[in-house]
């Protein structure tokens, strides 16, 4: 009930961005839509925190070791960094990326309710009880989080010309990695080696999930040393940042439907 809810509060949350992005409505109204977007948001994330609350207290354990319950996250954690955003931001807030990053965690909702990721409840398998695989997992996911919010910026910033705008995006797409890059080190990479240590015996095995978390990983901190280091061109920082967050979401899809692995059930 709770994500059908989040549903439509992200739907509207796009309509409104709609809305303004082709001023259809005066400035008043404008302005009243842009106060109305972060409580959307808001209770967007709060609702599939609820979900997922619900949902561990049935399985007696975290709600993030399946398919389903991962893009509930995923989604849930896009809505909050945006609501962020926008709460922080205010009036300096780009409609284009509330809007993209909206559409994105709507999309993730979409494939949640599809038949590819069955909503059962059940209790994890015990390779799966583990307190190192919640905070692979949920690290993991708040660092992509703030990938797909620069991924959206990064398109943006791609296809303007204005170049004031240029700058304060390429500001935001920095600024979201630079956040989101030691969150997803420490879930992705750290946690996730301590927790195949405990499930199979090994930090490292160089399964598909593994291989291709660690080329996201290589692909920003290629982002980041191109960005702070080589101070290179902007288009340059931008596509890479495009680029991380096309393998971020084929480490979780691709692996987990087309390729096989031990991270195949999740």
């Amino acid at each position: 009930m709770m994500m059908y809810i989040t549903f439509a509060l992200l739907a509207v949350t796009i309509i409104l961005q709609i809305i303004r992005l082709l001023n259809f409505g005066s400035g008043k109204i404008d302005s009243l839509l842009g106060a109305v977007t972060p409580f959307l948001l808001t209770a967007s994330g709060l609702l599939l925190l609820t979900e997922l609350i619900l949902r561990s207290i049935e399985i007696r354990f975290v709600a993030v070791t399946n398919t389903f319950e991962s893009l509930l996250f995923f989604s849930m954690m896009i809505a909050v960094v945006l609501a962020v955003y926008v709460w922080i931001k205010r009036k300096e807030v780009f409609q284009w990326v509330v809007f993209g990053g909206a559409l994105l965690a709507f999309v993730l909702l979409s494939i949640a309710s599809s038949p590819i990721a069955p909503n059962d409840i059940a209790p994890p398998i015990p390779a799966l009880q583990s307190n190192w695989l919640v905070l692979h997992v949920t690290l993991s996911f708040i660092g992509e989080a703030f990938f797909a919010v620069a991924f959206v910026s990064s398109l943006y910033m791609l296809l303007t010309k204005d170049e004031e705008k240029k700058c304060r995006l390429d500001r935001l797409t920095y600024t979201t990695i630079a956040i989101g890059y030691p969150i997803f080190t420490a879930g992705a990479l750290l946690f996730g080696a301590v927790w195949a240590s405990y499930a199979w015996g090994r930090f490292w095995g160089w399964d598909p999930k593994e291989t291709w978390a660690l080329i996201t990983w290589l692909t920003y901190t290629g982002y980041l040393h191109f960005r702070v280091i080589r101070k290179s061109n902007a288009r340059v920082t931008a596509w890479l940042s495009v680029i991380g967050f096309i393998f971020t979401l084929f480490t979780f899809f691709g692996v987990n439907f087309l390729l096989s692995g031990l991270h195949s059930y999740g």
